[in-house]
């Protein structure tokens, strides 16, 4: 504990010691740069009643519709349990953040990653219950104080105690360590511990309707009044503050106030915006509607630690640089038109217009814009230049060239549109001026006054930007022509010589080629870069080196000396200030004048020169104050505060928030089915300042990203991990903030869970055993069917053998049969031959016993050889010898006559027996001597045989029968 105080006092004292650093001036020319948050920005109620700054940083505005919040870049909105308007808020040092409203205050936290609401109206002792608007809101050390126009609730240890005073309450204010509040008709009184004690007052002064109390010096006490102004008390006595600043806040009802930069006070009034006053009363500062805020009635006003002045607005919020390099005067009013052209001169601003030129005194210190500027009459027309040269200043005018002294103009030339004048570089005894027609030269009289010499001959193009170059000769650019390299005669009187210049020479175009001159050397400016001439080649080239260091600025249109070897480069709108410090080496600020960006007049941008430090800078309807040593001190001191992570959303499908607060510190899982999510991130800087993030998400990115203004970055298709996405942040004067680190955890799927782990764990165990088992049993299966297999296999082998060996047996068998058959063929056919044989033997005795004689000579009796040719016709008709046959051509050809007679059942026995002749194969002779007939008869009967069996005509019937 003694540690932790030891720290809080060192806390203290050096932010004590960082904001007396920061005590630096506040300019009363023109007004700081204001910001404004319509309520079209931040989407919620018009009237904003308080401010806080919690510890990250992020701005919290109690709101007509509930709380709202910004970050810097993201405004969001958080109702009260029963809408109630949030009157006040606060923020304590632990990021706590307390809200009151009618009949309800607790504060805001944290919770499950999303801003949650609690209630401490439930702690109120019951016989003082809330049933009023909490106005005030206090921190002290553990106490938390609210306050009511009825009644002040402490809130400490989870109880509350409540204090009435001897009339109702005002506002309750805190100074340092103390608390003074107002009872009604009663006076001011000092809140001690639980108690009210009423303030010292030997004077018979007693300021009433008490709207702020402000610490003062000496330790004494401002006090700020509805109707009464400003008052001051020393701690025995109050006296009013009697300045002019006290009068104003008088007429225009003072409502709020807050000390700023330690040395200044900021008043919010109700009908005329905000004053800002030294510690003397003096006014510095007056900034209302018409000089850039939404709203004259200021409703509540803050000062943060990075200079910012908030103003809570009737209409609206807006944020006011305190100190800034950049002081502002707007023509709200439209007196004056468009600004070409400003500068100061003889104590006098002087603003060229398209309607004219304007001009009011300038002292230096002119307090709250008092300017008042008038027309110079005779003037009414375009202003194009405004040029101061050896203590005269020129005004070059769509009519022609004046010399302006004071609030008259004295015409020096007649010839229309005055563009550009300058001095001479080889004679700066004469000017040179740039017209719509060419070129005019002034020269000094006797008294030292500048005086049109004569316009030069030869020359008679629009002449916007002249510039000469070591050699004498006049360059001058033309808008759609490229360039013109003019020489002159001796005496300056006409042109001698003119080479015009364009794409052919090596330019980039024809278009919008402009000349400037950078330390001493001729440079040609295009929208591809710098370019340089070569006398040699006669042509342009690339200024390479240049365009390199510039960056950006390399294609700038306009370049104006701001300085020994500062030059502004302004490029098409954006502006930068460009300082040469040695060779080959450029300094570049141009992100603090980013507001300007789009503001000048394109083409006719001027910047002018107050002192070394401070420039005067026109732009569109009106002109801004630069001043480069507030700018520079101020960069030196910014510390840029840690990238806050704001919202994490699912982007998978539907959007749906994960978490409101990224780094809450609380665990972010997500499932691994939403792994496509996207992170918001914010700097809660709010200084003027082009902002770029850089981030890098570990176990995804392979190296940082590129600086970019994108404020949230999707991540899809997460795999399962821990990831740490770090994150920083760049404002344009190039620092860079610490890193901020943001840890998140995408599950694994549920099949890639811890449990689904362990149930794969289990199943495997027992698909391990089940398929042991499973294996065991397939063992003894595979087992089982080998030895089958090989059963079958050796049934099958030796059913092969034993059908190898039948088909042995067939084979002899058939082989025993076709040897029989073919001894039967050879038995039937010897049969056969034997019968033909027999008959043909039978038929020669026929034949020789007819030739027989007896004894006599004579033939045989006929009786005698009919007896014998009787015994020969039966041996030769015998049956026997058929049946015979037949028995044998049976046994030969099993089944030829069963065929036959099947297929064929009209044939008779004889045309069986042809058949089987033929089926022998015997020749016709053999078949005649078999069937005892001559052979016409065979043929016949052949013939008869193949109508019966219906043989085809191409048919032979000796094969017909074969194949049967």
């Amino acid at each position: 504990m003694h540690n932790r105080y030891i720290k809080y006092i060192l806390l203290k004292f050096f932010c004590f010691i960082s904001v007396s650093a920061l005590a630096d001036e506040i300019k009363s020319i023109g007004v700081p740069y204001i910001q404004n948050y319509p309520k079209s920005v931040y989407l919620s109620g018009n009237q904003n009643w308080s401010v806080t700054k919690d510890k990250n940083g992020i701005m919290y505005f109690g709101n007509a519709q509930g709380l709202l919040t910004y970050d810097g870049k993201y405004w969001q909105q958080y109702k009260m349990p029963n809408q109630q308007i949030v009157r006040s808020v606060v923020a304590d040092e632990q990021g706590t953040i307390y809200a009151g409203g009618f009949g309800e205050f607790g504060y805001w936290s944290n919770k499950d990653r999303h801003l949650s609401y609690t209630s401490l109206t439930k702690l109120i002792p019951k016989p003082h219950s809330i049933k009023d608007e909490i106005w005030k809101i206090h921190i002290d050390g553990k106490r938390v104080i609210f306050q009511s126009f009825s009644s002040i609730y402490i809130y400490e240890n989870q109880k509350i105690s409540v204090i009435k005073g001897p009339s109702a309450f005002l506002f309750l204010h805190k100074v340092g360590s103390k608390f003074y509040v107002e009872a009604l008709g009663k006076g001011l009184f000092e809140l001690s511990g639980n108690k009210l004690v009423a303030l010292k007052n030997s004077s018979a002064i007693n300021p009433s309707a008490i709207l702020t109390i402000l610490p003062y010096k000496n330790g004494g006490l401002l006090i700020g009044t509805s109707k009464d102004g400003l008052f001051l008390y020393d701690g025995q006595s109050f006296s009013p503050l009697n300045t002019p600043a006290n009068a104003f806040l008088k007429t225009y009802q003072l409502n709020n106030g807050t000390r700023i930069l330690n040395k200044y006070y900021a008043f919010g009034t109700i009908l005329n915006g905000i004053i800002i006053i030294d510690e003397n009363g003096n006014t510095v500062q007056r900034i209302n509607k018409s000089s850039g805020l939404q709203n004259n009635t200021v409703l509540s006003v803050y000062a943060d630690d990075d200079q910012n002045l908030w103003a809570g607005l009737d209409n609206g919020i807006d944020r006011i640089e305190l100190n800034s390099p950049l002081y502002f005067y707007f023509d709200k009013t439209g007196q004056f038109g468009t600004v070409y052209s400003s500068l100061i001169y003889k104590n006098n601003i002087y603003l060229g217009t398209n309607q004219g030129l304007f001009y009011s005194a300038w002292t230096g210190s002119n307090i709250f814009n008092a300017f008042d500027f008038k027309l110079i009459p005779n003037s009414q027309g375009q202003v194009w230049d405004l040029t101061q040269i050896d203590g005269q200043l020129f005004c070059g005018h769509n009519d022609g060239t004046f010399k302006v002294n004071g609030n008259t103009l004295e015409s020096i030339s007649t010839i229309k549109g005055g563009w550009t004048i300058k001095k001479l570089a080889s004679n700066p005894d004469y000017l040179i001026q740039g017209t719509y027609n060419g070129l005019v030269l002034f020269a000094k009289d006797a008294a030292g006054q500048w005086k049109f010499y004569h316009k030069i001959e030869g020359f008679g193009e629009p002449s916007r930007y002249v510039e000469q170059d070591a050699r004498g000769d006049i360059w001058v650019s033309h808008a759609y022509k490229g360039f013109y390299k003019l020489t002159l005669s001796a005496d300056l009187k006409k042109v001698t010589s003119t080479k015009s210049y364009n794409e052919k020479n090596g330019l980039p175009s024809d278009y919008n080629i402009n000349i400037f001159i950078i330390e001493n050397r001729l440079i040609f400016s295009s929208s591809k870069g710098f370019f340089i001439y070569d006398e040699i080649s006669n042509r342009f080239s690339l200024y390479r080196e240049l365009n390199k260091e510039l960056g950006a600025f390399s294609s700038s249109n306009k370049i104006i000396q701001a300085g020994k070897s500062r030059y502004w480069f302004i490029n098409h709108g954006r502006m930068g200030l460009v300082h040469l410090k040695e060779p080959g080496k450029i300094e570049i600020d141009s992100n603090r004048f980013s507001i300007l960006d789009g503001r000048m007049v394109q083409y006719y941008e001027n910047i002018s020169k107050i002192s070394n430090e401070i420039y005067l800078i026109s732009v569109d309807d009106g002109f801004v104050i630069y001043n480069a040593t507030n700018g520079q001190q101020t960069a030196s001191k910014i510390r840029l505060p840690k990238v806050l992570i704001r919202k994490i959303e699912d982007v998978t499908d539907t959007y749906s928030t994960i978490s409101e607060v990224g780094n809450s510190g609380a665990e972010i899982e997500i499932p691994f089915s939403r792994n496509n999510i996207r992170i918001s991130y914010a700097l809660p800087y709010y200084r003027q300042a082009k902002i770029e993030f850089q981030y890098f998400l570990e176990g995804y990115s392979k190296q940082w990203s590129d600086w970019s203004p994108a404020s949230q970055k999707d991540f899809t298709n997460l795999s399962r991990g821990t990831y740490t996405l770090k994150v920083k942040a760049k404002i344009s004067e190039g620092i860079v903030s610490d890193v901020t680190e943001f840890e998140f955890t995408i599950l694994p799927p549920f099949y890639a869970s811890n449990w689904a782990i362990l149930c794969y764990l289990i199943v495997l165990v027992l698909l391990l055993i089940s398929s042991k088992r499973l294996y065991e049993k397939k063992l003894k299966k595979d087992k089982h069917i080998i030895t089958d297999r090989l059963q079958a296999e050796k049934e099958a082998y030796l059913k092969k053998e034993a059908e190898a060996t039948e088909r042995q047996i067939i084979k002899l068998q058939t082989e025993k049969l076709q040897v029989e058959l073919a001894g039967k063929n050879r038995e039937l056919a010897n049969s056969a031959m034997s019968l033909v044989y027999k008959n043909e033997l039978l038929q020669k005795l026929s034949q020789e016993i007819l030739k027989l004689k007896d004894s006599s000579g004579k033939p045989l009796a006929e009786d005698q050889l009919r007896k014998i040719q009787k015994v020969i016709d039966e041996g030769m008709n015998d049956e026997r010898d058929w049946n015979l046959f037949e028995s044998s051509f049976n046994e030969a050809h099993e089944s030829f006559f069963k065929k036959l007679k099947a297929n064929h059942p009209d044939l008779v026995p004889n045309d069986l027996k042809l058949c089987a002749y033929l089926h022998m194969n015997m020749s016709s002779k053999e078949m005649a001597s078999l069937l005892n007939i001559s052979l016409r008869g065979v043929e016949i009967r052949r013939y008869r045989l193949r109508k019966k069996l219906d043989v085809p005509h191409d048919k032979n019937l000796v094969e017909f029968l074969m194949e049967l």
